[in-house]
């Protein structure tokens, strides 16, 4: 009779989640390309002959949230981004095979400068090997949310920040008058780590939103192995902390002009080339450990996500311009669309641009936000490039000078959207 009894209670339906009520659910899946069949990198200019090894592993990691009225998914995948032609397609089949609404979607790149390159031109020596493995990403993505869908339980989270200067400017002014690429120290630069917790009610920890400014190139142009570079190192840290039983999901906050701050070298106590990637993701991981066993959770959650469109004229570098000589000039161009996605955890603002924003642009968010836990995640649900702020433009660096975008638009259109978008919540 007990067998009978267990089979009729698994043809109930499932009990409805009760509103207002958190559910979490947490999934990691690998996407590294093999060591030995060579695919394009991503990241940087002039890399020939595909990836030579791997030194760690890539993964799309997905959140999905429930509070018995709205779902939501965050993925943080390792990638250098999330551009349109991935974006679109990808998130099309998430909303269709899971029901959570594109607009309550963000998916996000860590910025990581080892990874494969996710959308062409591919040279055709590399096609043959690299359509499957782009079929796996995508297929990768959807089947994470999915997972951490079916992996749902009553939760609770929570927000709580630190401090970690692993991070420095890197709009430097040159000796040949210009600016560009650099170390500056006396630069603006957020130190902030923020940490949004989901844990069980026992109080296991579920997944943790990591969020951070900085790029993901501590392994530099010279580097050919396969790496999640200092955001993997950091995600790992975190999961191998908790002994592998959650998710450690990166996003980078407004980090356009932000640099780790030391690059590769051998001269830690980890060894080998990529050491200092190491210690300095060992850092920033124990800061967000710290942080996470801080934070006081909540059971209580209220989940809604929206986005909007914003256009900004767009601009292109006049032929002749050089901005390491401070000789520049530009061109009109296409009007650029910027996507602006906000994803409200209770009074969590987290506030997903489609590019690779600096800094001052998300300390405005910051400062002229109606809530204390906002955070800007970068690289997101679409990718247009640099998006400077007004000021940044008086100082033509290497970010300026590729940036799509014209000046006077960005920093306000983001701003005011994402705050519209806060307004009505």
């Amino acid at each position: 009779m007990l067998g009978l009894g267990l089979a009729a209670a698994a043809l109930l339906p499932a009990a409805a989640p009760e509103k207002g009520l958190l559910r979490a659910g947490a999934a990691r899946i690998d996407v590294t390309p093999a060591a030995s069949s060579p695919l394009p990198m991503d990241g940087y200019d002039g890399r020939k002959g595909g990836h030579k090894g791997v030194h760690d592993p890539l993964f799309v990691r997905a959140i999905v949230l429930d509070d018995g009225e709205h779902m939501a998914a965050i993925l943080s995948c390792d990638l250098v981004g999330v551009e349109e032609e991935f974006w679109e397609p990808v998130t099309e089949r998430i909303t269709r095979e899971t029901g959570i609404p594109r607009e309550s979607i963000l998916m996000a790149g860590t910025h990581t400068h080892g990874a494969t390159t996710v959308v062409g031109p591919i040279a055709p020596q590399f096609m043959e090997r690299w359509k499957p493995w782009r079929a796996h990403l995508d297929d990768s993505v959807v089947q994470a949310v999915r997972q951490a869908k079916a992996n749902l339980q009553p939760a609770r989270a929570g927000f709580g920040a630190g401090k970690a200067y692993v991070n420095t400017n890197r709009r430097a002014h040159l000796e040949s008058g210009g600016w560009g690429l650099g170390v500056n120290p006396e630069g603006v630069s957020d130190k902030t780590v923020g940490v949004v917790r989901f844990e069980t009610l026992s109080g296991d920890s579920l997944a943790l939103l990591i969020n951070y400014a900085v790029h993901g190139t501590a392994m530099g142009p010279e580097n050919y192995q396969i790496t999640a570079d200092l955001p993997g190192a950091t995600e790992r840290f975190v999961e191998q902390h908790y002994g592998g039983k959650m998710v450690a999901a990166w996003t980078s906050a407004a980090s356009g002009d932000q640099n780790p701050i030391y690059g590769p070298g051998t001269d830690y106590a980890t060894g080998g080339p990529f050491g200092r990637m190491t210690a300095m993701g060992q850092l920033l991981g124990a800061e967000v450990v710290r942080v996470a066993e801080t934070i006081r959770t909540s059971p209580h959650t209220r989940i809604r996500g929206t986005q909007k469109v914003v256009t900004c004229p767009g601009q292109q570098l006049a032929p002749g311009s050089n901005p390491d000589l401070n000789k520049v000039s530009f061109l009109d161009d296409k009007p650029v669309n910027i996507r602006i996605s906000l994803l409200m955890v209770n009074h969590v603002a987290l506030v997903g641009v489609s590019g690779e924003v600096l800094t001052m642009i998300g300390e405005r968010l910051k400062r002229e936000s109606p809530f204390s836990q906002t955070l800007m995640v970068t690289h997101t649900n679409g990718s247009v490039g640099y998006i400077p702020d007004d000021a940044a433009y008086q100082q033509v660096s290497y970010e300026v000078a590729t940036s799509p975008v014209k000046q006077g638009c960005a920093e306000s259109a983001i701003v005011g959207a994402a705050l519209e978008m806060m307004d009505n919540y």
